[in-house]
């Protein structure tokens, strides 16, 4: 039988063992993590449900079991979809005998029947009291805890019975404790607490029937909300939250969450009240947000770290995850990312089979990444180190935030737990029981590696290299010139404000709070260069590096180190590939824009040109902003040959490179379709303004196209020019695509006005046949 806890395997193989008068181990053992009971008379085994898939690889058949049992199934952790997944793999394929029930107080059975092959579904009401349900609900700027523990002390004014309070982890239960032990509880009421990193003696203590003439408060976790009877509870308190993993595989990151409870779960924490009589639950929120609640939790696979799960299907032979029968089948972007990460750390080969690394890894029972670490150390006489910090990874922090989050060093966490075992005492403040809990797990490691002895003197100082070993993803390497912010070999960012570990040259982040822009960092060690270069050897690769430094506004060159996103050394590249360097400027050139190239008059004004024609005739080139960029290496880039620097391209003549777009027959052609200039009556050569290609600009003084009838064209006279009429002071006086028409009407009017503003200028009756000229008068 599976049970998604350690405590609820436990205390179920207690309970049988009791109904039948006997011990634990003999009709009915148990099998959890480092912990088990069962003997040669075992006809039951309540595992916990990590053990069953580890029992399903090392025999597929499962041939000494009859039936297995999924109890709580609707908690949907990511060992209990894998292990159905395989027992029914197993069924299928060697054991159709083989029978599997799956119980669940509040899963769709429909959905399990279907899975099951149309399973039949069995309903048993069961024996359940009336639980009065009263909602209390909490203000947003009363954090959990106080509002728990004030409902507490009402419960205990009004109510009889013990009293069951539901809180989201270990440090809101710690911190209500505190709120209930000032002022104190009355003398006849024990304040218990019940969550999974608590010692095997004060979770039974939780547990246990309180002794006549006394009450318990029981603050627990959400592990107390099935599996689990609570002797004597008539009162729960739900504050409403749970905390549970979140899984990202954008960051590659899991962290804990605080999440407001589903239905059901708040469904099975009421139903704790109504176990053994009438109770009452006492809901911390509004009556109206009942409605708002998520009808159950996701399932956990599809929210966590896969890796776990990815190594147990290869070790199984099953490469892809789509040949199981699954409720909710692994995300493929997660399961992608599993592989990925198993792959780096040498469990899995390019194909995606298990290798004889990865079947180690398996067999040691712990998530991909410790395993590594394990091994590795162990192959280096590491391993005392590796197994006090693969204990500190696998439980919660031993250190005390005192006003604000720990020390991240892991270093020193490392040092407190192999200090401890010899006796020297440490400056930091440490949760004891914690602190017992890896201690008793590290020695639980060096037991499975097969070490014996103490700790060699200094082996803390390798917990950087270690961690590394774990998390290679997330070696990092501090920003030049930036304390606290970390670039990781993965390319994502991390910043601490730890005054020593922001300091540090190279870390490696153990912890992380999974932000996608920046990450805090939690817990992390400081490593060296040295020590990245020999324990990632097979890692590093040997790059030609050639990219544009902005800061320095030219392409560098370099021979670079790399391990990922990060450059452990560099040396200057000689001659650099031509080809790849001006790549490399073209491309900063296209971040600039066109726009910032060095347009001098000449290539403005052939652009303008080209621009021109381009309208009348599209076999004219294109060159437009967007055109230009688009062909940047045709026209620009044999321009940028032997150049590296921004000034080189500034200095560049750009009229050549625009003429390399058209054809020689285009070139013969230009000067007469689109003349630079035309010289008008008076003798002058006027520049043509292009600026508008699809009116064409001649500005012109009136006084030296006196005689000209016709108006001027380009284009081999398809378009007039508009002619902007100029005074002697060259401002505009008229503008006109009409010469004829001008002189025939509106002369008359600007040559009244002129002859007022410039009297020494000659102003003729009959501009037809004046004499243009470029003078004040004309020639005598």
């Amino acid at each position: 039988m599976l049970e998604p806890r350690r405590l609820a395997t436990r205390a179920a193989a207690r309970r049988m063992a009791d109904t039948l008068g006997e011990r634990v181990g003999e009709t009915v053992g148990y099998r959890i993590r480092r912990d088990t009971r069962v003997g040669p008379r075992t006809r039951i085994e309540v595992v916990t449900e990590g053990v069953l898939t580890r029992l399903i690889n090392a025999d597929p058949a499962l041939e000494q079991a009859g039936l297995v049992i999924f109890d709580e199934f609707h908690e949907r952790n990511l060992h209990g979809d894998l292990g159905l997944a395989l027992a029914l793999q197993s069924q299928a394929l060697l054991r159709p005998d083989l029978r599997i029930l799956v119980m669940s107080a509040t899963l769709d059975g429909a959905a399990v029947s279907r899975l099951l092959g149309g399973a039949p579904v069995v309903t048993s009401e069961g024996r359940s009291f009336p639980v009065e349900t009263r909602y209390l609900a909490r203000r947003d700027e009363i954090r959990v805890e106080a509002a728990v523990a004030s409902a507490v002390r009402e419960a205990i004014q009004s109510e009889t019975g013990d009293i069951l309070a539901f809180l989201p982890g270990a440090g809101e239960i710690h911190r209500a404790a505190a709120l209930l032990g000032e002022p104190p509880l009355p003398a006849a009421v024990s304040l218990v607490r019940l969550f999974g990193d608590l010692p095997q003696e004060e979770q039974d203590r939780a547990i246990r029937p309180s002794p006549p003439g006394r009450r318990k408060v029981v603050l627990a976790t959400s592990i107390a909300e099935t599996s689990l009877t609570i002797e004597g509870v008539r009162v729960v308190i739900d504050g409403g939250l749970a905390r549970v993993p979140r899984y990202s595989p954008a960051s590659g990151m899991t962290r804990l969450v605080t999440v407001r409870v589903s239905r059901a779960s708040a469904d099975q924490r009421r139903g704790r009240a109504g176990r053994l009589g009438p109770g009452i639950c006492y809901r911390l929120w509004a009556e109206g947000e009942q409605g708002s609640l998520l009808p159950r939790a996701t399932p956990e696979i599809l929210e966590t770290d896969l890796a776990p799960l990815a190594l147990e299907l290869a070790a199984a032979g099953i490469a892809d995850p789509g040949e199981l029968s699954w409720l909710d089948p692994p995300p493929a972007a997660a399961f992608a990312e599993a592989r990925a990460l198993l792959q780096q750390l040498g469990g899995l080969d390019a194909g995606g089979r298990i290798t004889p690394h990865g079947r180690e890894l398996d067999g040691l029972g712990t998530h991909p990444r410790i395993g590594h670490m394990l091994l590795r150390a162990r192959a280096l006489g590491h391993g005392h180190a590796a197994c006090g910090l693969a204990a500190l990874l696998e439980e919660r922090d031993i250190l005390r935030g005192e006003g604000g989050a720990p020390d991240p060093d892991m270093q020193w966490r490392l040092e407190i737990v192999l200090a401890g075992e010899r006796g020297q005492a440490h400056r930091h403040a440490v949760d004891r029981d914690r602190l017992a809990r890896v201690r008793e797990i590290a020695r639980d490691w060096r037991r499975e590696l097969g070490l014996s002895g103490d700790p060699p003197t200094g082996e803390a100082s390798w917990a950087g290299l270690l961690l590394s070993f774990a998390y290679p993803d997330r070696i990092g390497q501090r920003r030049a010139g930036q304390a606290g912010r970390f670039l990781l070999r993965n390319g994502q960012g991390a910043v601490t404000a730890d005054p020593a570990m922001a300091l540090a040259d190279w870390i490696v982040a153990a912890d992380l709070d999974g932000d996608r822009r920046e990450s805090r960092i939690w817990r992390a060690a400081a490593l060296t260069l040295e020590e990245i270069e020999a324990g990632h050897t097979d890692e590093i690769e040997i790059e030609e590096e050639i990219e544009w430094d902005e800061s320095a506004g030219a392409v560098i060159a370099r021979r670079c180190r790399r391990l990922g996103a990060l450059v452990l050394a560099g040396t200057p590249l000689r001659d650099p590939p031509p080809d790849r360097v001006a790549a490399v400027l073209l491309d900063a050139v296209a971040r600039d824009g066109i726009e910032r190239l060095p347009w001098s008059d000449a290539a403005t004004q052939l652009r303008q040109r080209l621009a021109f024609l381009h309208r009348l005739d599209p076999d004219w080139p294109d060159v437009s902003d967007d055109a230009l960029l688009a062909n940047l290496g045709d026209w620009l880039g044999p321009r940028l040959a032997g150049l590296r620097r921004r000034e080189q391209v500034a200095a560049l003549d750009l009229e050549p490179a625009l003429l390399s777009l058209i054809t020689w027959e285009q070139k013969a052609k230009l000067d007469r379709v689109a003349p630079t200039h035309l010289e008008v009556p008076s003798g002058s050569r006027i520049a043509v303004d292009y600026g508008d290609p699809g009116a064409p600009v001649l500005a012109v003084r009136l006084q030296e196209i006196f005689g000209w009838t016709r108006t001027p064209t380009v284009a081999e006279g398809r378009v007039p020019l508009t002619l902007h009429l100029l005074s002697p002071a060259r401002r505009p006086v008229q503008v006109t695509r009409d010469l004829a028409g001008f002189w025939r009407t509106t002369y008359f009017d600007v040559r009244k006005d002129l002859k007022g503003r410039y009297p020494k200028h000659s102003w003729p009756d009959d501009p037809l046949s004046a004499t243009p000229t470029r003078r004040a008068k004309p020639r005598s």
